[in-house]
């Protein structure tokens, strides 16, 4: 079984919790991963890697992504969303008007600084391991893109709602507090839901209950996601039947092969015929060398 199962993260459950469902529901000694580590307390979109699409992580992961979040003005935690203790209160005088105009400042390439509750290493120690001891450490700003925050609405209660595109890399709750600070009242994220991750969207993630379900029927492999599905942003190269011999050895593949000339770009797609074989790297002579060889005669996805 190859392929990517899109999956509806509930809150409370961890991505690696997610990866020990599925995996108890496949075939013993089934590959399975995760394509980008969403918090606990988070939900949405968590896109699986099953079998060979484990090795395809790296295409995958910085891909656009698409969240929802509530933004709480007037209280600033330790942690910056609504797990942590309050550290600051200050009263709210902006609305709606106010949030927008400054948005824009959120935008494009801006520097971030870390959260000290992150999974972030220092002198080998991750960050939130210092943050739990009362530790603090003095971090650089790194930086990030945000394409776009569209204001979603006020929910009262001084609560108001953001949708958030942006690249890897970017942490929601720190935007969220930075937000408040700019606004001049604090602010934390009290949650935050993934809508879209690459081609994997919300309205199609399954749930725990539907995998579930679907395996017990034995028909979990019928929601897999082919495998070159989420890569369609890479250019291709195919190759014909003569081929077939140097592909299942992952031998680098000869520019005289190529039904057309290789193009200018780090990593293709490979097809062998009108199948999926895996990624490669074109040469300066106009080979293909395998990055990861993926074709397995007779096998699904």
């Amino acid at each position: 079984m190859n392929g990517f199962l899109n999956v509806n993260k509930p809150t409370g459950r961890t991505s690696s919790d997610v990866v020990v469902f599925v995996r108890k529901r496949l075939p013993r000694g089934t590959a399975v991963g995760h394509g980008g580590t969403l918090d606990p307390e988070a939900s949405g979109v968590l896109p699986v890697c099953v079998g060979s699409a484990t090795r395809l992580f790296d295409y995958i992961i910085d891909k656009r992504k698409v969240y929802v979040a509530r933004l709480k003005l007037g209280e600033e935690t330790d942690t910056q969303d609504a797990t942590g203790q309050v550290v600051a209160r200050q009263p709210v005088n902006a609305r709606e008007a106010e949030i927008r105009a400054i948005l824009p400042r959120f935008t494009g390439n801006i520097l971030q600084v870390p959260p000290m509750y992150s999974a972030l290493k220092r002198d080998g120690k991750r960050l939130y391991q210092l943050a739990r001891k009362g530790e603090s450490v003095a971090l650089e700003p790194r930086p990030c893109q945000v394409d776009a925050i569209e204001y979603l609405g006020d929910e009262g209660d001084d609560i108001h709602v953001l949708k958030i595109t942006c690249g890897k890399g970017v942490y929601i709750r720190t935007l969220c507090h930075d937000i408040g600070r700019a606004l001049g009242c604090g602010a934390h994220m009290q949650s935050l839901e993934r809508v879209a991750a690459g081609i994997f969207d919300v309205e199609s993630a399954l749930t725990l209950d539907q995998v579930d379900a679907l395996a017990a029927k034995g028909r979990l492999q019928e929601a897999l996601i082919p495998l070159d599905a989420p890569l369609a942003y890479l250019p291709e190269v195919r190759v014909g039947e003569r081929c077939r011999h140097a592909v299942l050895n992952g031998n680098p593949l000869r520019a005289g092969w190529l039904a057309k000339p290789a193009p200018e770009a780090e990593v293709v797609r490979v097809y062998l015929n009108d199948e999926f074989a895996g990624i490669g790297a074109p040469q300066p002579n106009g080979d293909i060398k395998f990055r990861a060889m993926l074709y397995k005669p007779g096998e699904d996805g």
